[in-house]
């Protein structure tokens, strides 16, 4: 097994552009890797001295490539210098992404469990959220997201019926459902917050009740700024990250 990852690695790392220094060569060859479902979240990677060997780089290189990919969180180290693919799913909250888009980053096959899918009038919150009247009616949708079969999710989510006409408009994925619409979101207006889990939360992420969740809520907007989408999302803390950069 060990054998065929280093020869999965080499392959991606071959492959990478020669322009750029090794340890990125490295890097994007690892990176490539995990995305291909080579690895899931836990597994070993070989180590530094049998890649340094196997791709003829120095272990200074091995250990910058693999440094780098820690510092991202796909990678987590242990005792003993070994490597571990990160089990926790990092978001970026400077680009607007789709929870599968995400999972798909990090190599993780994204799911869902549907707890409900109907039309309804909307909520006093989704009125405000989305600069609805109460007459007004809103596709609203209840699941738990589930990452390689894992809860690590619930999310509620409000789409105005002129986005989405039906429940059966919308599958697995309510972004692709709103891109093949035309109605993708191009910005967003996120608030995030620490709560305690509920019960309700607890049975669907499989976590205690009042074990530590975030909570975002989000606002998505289209390129003329019609707000197209309202969700709420309860993360489940201790696989989810959330990560801010900041430029002076």
């Amino acid at each position: 097994m060990a054998t065929d990852i280093i020869e999965l690695i080499r392959s991606e790392f071959a492959a990478a552009e020669l322009e750029i220094p090794l340890y990125k060569r490295l890097k994007t060859a690892i990176e490539s890797a995990v995305r291909s479902h080579a690895f899931k979240p836990g597994s070993a990677l070989p180590g530094e001295r049998s890649l340094a060997e196997a791709l003829s780089l120095s272990r200074v290189t091995v250990r910058k490539a693999l440094a780098m990919l820690e510092e991202e969180g796909m990678l987590s180290r242990r005792q003993g210098a070994r490597s571990e693919i990160g089990n926790r799913v990092e978001k970026s909250l400077s680009t607007l992404t789709s929870f599968s888009e995400d999972l798909r980053a990090r190599g993780m096959e994204p799911g869902c469990i549907w707890l409900s899918k109907q039309l309804s009038r909307p909520s006093p919150t989704e009125m405000m959220a989305l600069g609805i009247s109460a007459n007004a009616q809103v596709l609203r949708m209840r699941r738990v997201r589930t990452a390689d079969g894992a809860p690590i999710a619930v999310e509620h989510a409000a789409v105005p019926v002129r986005f989405l006409p039906s429940p059966s408009s919308v599958g697995d994925s309510l972004y692709e459902a709103l891109a093949q619409r035309g109605f993708l979101p191009r910005r967003a207006v996120q608030r995030m917050r620490a709560r305690a889990a509920s019960p309700e939360d607890a049975q669907h992420l499989r976590c205690e009740p009042g074990a530590p969740i975030l909570t975002t809520e989000r606002r998505c907007f289209l390129a003329d700024g019609e707000i197209v989408e309202y969700c709420e999302t309860r993360y489940k803390g201790e696989v989810y990250d959330f990560v801010f950069e900041l430029q002076r």
